[in-house]
Formats: C-alpha cells, structure tokens, sequence
C-alpha cells in the first residue's frame, strides 16, 4: 500500500537541507557518457552498485547522486516521460507528463550513510532542478510503512493526493489509486 505524494516546486533555502556530514561530493548525471566522465574523475562508478541506472541513463532518467568515502552513498531519480519513470519506479500511478509535471523516485541511501540527511538533501536538489527547468509540480509514491521516507517528504509540505494498492503476481499486475481530497502531507 502507497501514498501518493505531490509537490510543488518552488524556492528553498538549501541550508535548510545540507546533508550532517563534511565531506561529501554531489552530482547530476543525465547520460552514461556523463556517468563514465565522473566514473574517471572519482574512481568510483555508481552504475556497478545499482545495475538498472545504464538502462535509466539511456531512457531519460536522471541521477541525482551523493559520493562520500570514495563509494556512493545515495541515489534519487527524475524521470519527465512516462520511459524514464518506469526504468526506477514501476507502481503506475498517474503523473500528468504531458502538462508539465515530473516524476522523482528509485531513491536509495546506502546502509552506512542513513541517518545523515542525504535523502533530504537528494530531495531538495531534484526539486530545484525541476523548478528550474519549468516543471510546477512532481508527483511520487511511498511505501506506507516507510516512516524514514515520509518524514524527508513532509520537510518539502508536499500534497497526499491519493493512496494506492500495487499487486504483483506472476507476471500479473493491479494498481488500484484511490485520490483523496488533497491534504498539506
């Protein structure tokens, strides 16, 4: 079972969202050929710890990567096409593409880094790539039972516009999305 969460973007003070840690080095990648260039710079490629971010790349999809101790620590994704949404995220609930609105999700923060802002700090730097590229709002779903990723969400006062229920079986799948009159998160 998910929450469906939207929000708008719109401008935020980034000190407000500085991951707890000193040293750590964050970047945007958009292609596989950008992703091989920082694989060359830091020594570390993130595509081997998360095989799907090749495919992502290719379709569309964006990283939004945090680097610390020489591995990656944290992962988030955007996807402006229903392609690219699919490559991290495949619950389908609705994400009006087509008007302007995005998609973030595939967000993973390594075990030893949690606890230090990075999700947040992801969060805040994909939704001041979208606001800066004209998109208004995105949309995305939690797991319900994922208190961590709730908490970072209501940091941004994101709307819960709906709850919905993903069932994969065999190759079998039901998304059943439910809207509720839209609520501050």
């Amino acid at each position: 079972e998910y929450i469906v969460y939207e929000h708008t973007m719109k401008e935020r003070d980034e000190a407000d969202f500085l991951p707890r840690m000193e040293d750590f080095t964050f970047a945007i990648v958009h292609t596989n050929e950008e992703a091989d260039e920082l694989a060359a710079t830091l020594g570390v490629d993130f595509r081997r710890r998360f095989v799907k971010a090749r495919r992502g790349l290719d379709k569309g999809a964006v990283a939004f990567c945090v680097f610390a101790g020489g591995e990656i620590a944290h992962i988030g994704w955007v996807g402006m096409s229903e392609e690219a949404k699919r490559t991290f995220d495949d619950v389908p609930y609705k994400v009006d593409f087509a008007n302007g609105q995005a998609t973030t999700g595939g967000t993973v923060t390594v075990p030893e880094y949690r606890g230090k802002g990075l999700m947040a700090y992801g969060y805040f730097k994909r939704f001041q790539y979208l606001g800066e590229r004209g998109i208004r709002s995105s949309r995305n779903v939690v797991v319900k039972d994922n208190i961590a990723s709730h908490k970072v969400h209501t940091k941004f006062s994101p709307r819960v516009c709906g709850e919905g229920r993903y069932i994969k079986l065999l190759g079998w799948k039901y998304w059943k999305e439910v809207p509720v009159e839209c609520r501050e998160g």
